[in-house]
């Protein structure tokens, strides 16, 4: 189910909301017990048979979490080795095994059947945040005796296909003592708008842009490429950072919050800038479950700390999908990163490294989005006027003339703007900030009109 779909919004959401707030307050073991409930329905609404996959992973998780805080300290790593390998295993097969098999069968004399494996949605998700939740049991951060207040952490329906990725400690408390107050739904009601109108308005119809450029490689003109590549640019961050801003404001109507997952990645001066602005949630998982107990930066020997950071990006990479495109586009930005250490650039302010950091940005957007290695270098080739159709062609004239209004508003809405004007409210009076209800409500009226007239509409990353 998604979102931005009728389904959700006329049906499934104001069903959720005005049943759950029909539970006594006080009920709190109800109250939860209910959402865990509505979360399993919610995933369950397009491909039932996948509720069992989730389950396997929560139940399985649970179980030698339990036996992890139960043992013996010498017997409890062999658990968490065994927890953390059944979730690998379950996201190995769904989601890379097909991959593996048609790479193995490239190896002389090797001929095996590839199985046609329908991917779960937000697969790579659920796990992240199940191996999360035992490692910190593990490290004897996180406890929990309850299988039904794991189960509402992990497959909790605003977060659960698509992110932010919530560690178990940021959500423990929240599932027995939040907040619930008319102040907290309107502000999630707010931030939920304003998620809507990026995925609805600005994402979906910048997605015509991108296709059009991308289904067309290797017949691209120099203007065509560009306007492509910043439109998919712009797509991604909207059709994502949306997601978050849905999700977060979701989960603020029924009282929970979750951390932010965007702050404004487009104006990072640096690649090392980006990283700590896009995606959060996953950056931090890497740092905090791969990067920091390889050994992170307090290594003795350089070449090390490079192996550290080759890990992340290269894990970084797979995560993201069974292609060979996410894995160069991980190792692309191992070497850049590398590179800004070896020549101290992380932490310069200058207007060169915002160029050269939203250029390798849209430039690795392109391997991200392309089908294959090959066209990637094709769409990249042509982003610098080499084996194009010309520097402007009647495709580039009509999208541009099409969809520059989403495309400027994109460009606009991708800057700290809205930040600069709560600024000012703060120090010239409340009156911008009291215009909020206004505009959020006319953002979520234009983004229904958009939705009851249809179209492409799928989140991107439900394919993670």
């Amino acid at each position: 189910m998604l979102f931005s779909s009728a389904t959700f919004l006329f049906a499934f959401l104001p069903v959720v909301a005005l049943l759950y707030y029909l539970i006594p307050k006080r009920c709190t073991a109800a109250r939860n017990l209910f959402l865990t409930g509505a979360s399993l329905l919610f995933y369950a609404w397009g491909e039932p048979r996948f509720v069992l996959v989730m389950l396997l992973v929560i139940v399985s998780s649970w179980l030698f979490a339990r036996k992890i805080e139960a043992s013996a300290k010498s017997a409890r790593k062999g658990f968490l080795l065994v927890a953390v390998s059944v979730d690998l295993t379950v996201l190995f097969v769904f989601k890379y095994l097909g991959f593996f098999t048609e790479n193995l069968n490239r190896l002389p004399f090797v001929r095996l059947p590839v199985p046609q494996i329908t991917l779960p949605i937000g697969i790579s998700f659920f796990t992240f945040q199940a191996i999360s939740y035992v490692v910190d049991v593990y490290r004897g951060e996180a406890a929990q005796k309850s299988l039904w207040d794991v189960m509402l952490y992990i497959a909790f329906f605003p977060q659960l296909i698509a992110g932010p990725i919530v560690r178990y400690s940021d959500f423990a408390d929240q599932i027995h003592n939040r907040q619930e107050s008319l102040q907290n739904w309107n502000r999630g009601g707010y931030r939920f708008a304003i998620g809507l109108g990026k995925k609805v308005i600005l994402s979906n119809n910048l997605a015509y842009v991108a296709d059009a450029a991308f289904s067309s490689v290797g017949n691209l003109s120099f203007s065509m490429a560009w306007i492509g590549a910043v439109g998919y640019s712009l797509q991604l961050y909207f059709d994502f950072s949306g997601y978050s801003d849905m999700a977060i404001g979701l989960g603020q109507m029924f009282g929970f919050h979750f951390l932010e997952n965007f702050n404004y990645p487009f104006i990072s001066r640096s690649i090392t800038e980006l990283w700590r602005r896009w995606h959060i949630s996953l950056g931090s998982w890497f740092r905090d479950y791969v990067y920091i107990p390889l050994g992170g930066s307090r290594v003795a020997a350089k070449r090390r700390l490079y192996f550290n950071i080759f890990i992340v990006w290269l894990l970084t990479g797979i995560w993201h999908g069974a292609k060979w495109t996410y894995i160069v586009w991980g190792m692309m930005y191992f070497v850049l990163l590398c590179v800004e250490r070896i020549l101290n650039l992380s932490g310069q302010k200058s207007w060169l490294g915002w160029i050269y950091t939203v250029f390798f940005f849209i430039a690795g957007n392109v391997v991200f989005r392309s089908e294959n290695v090959t066209g990637a270098l094709k769409y990249l080739l042509a982003m610098f006027n080499i084996h194009t159709t010309g520097l402007l062609d009647e495709k580039a004239v009509y999208y541009f003339a099409e969809y520059k209004m989403f495309l400027l508003i994109g460009m606009a809405a991708a800057l700290p703007i809205a930040v600069w004007l709560r600024a000012q409210a703060g120090r010239r009076g409340a009156w911008i900030e009291n215009l909020r209800p206004v505009w959020c409500a006319a953002v979520f009226l234009v983004a229904l009109s958009f939705i009851v007239k249809g179209g492409y509409n799928p989140f991107i990353y439900f394919d993670f």
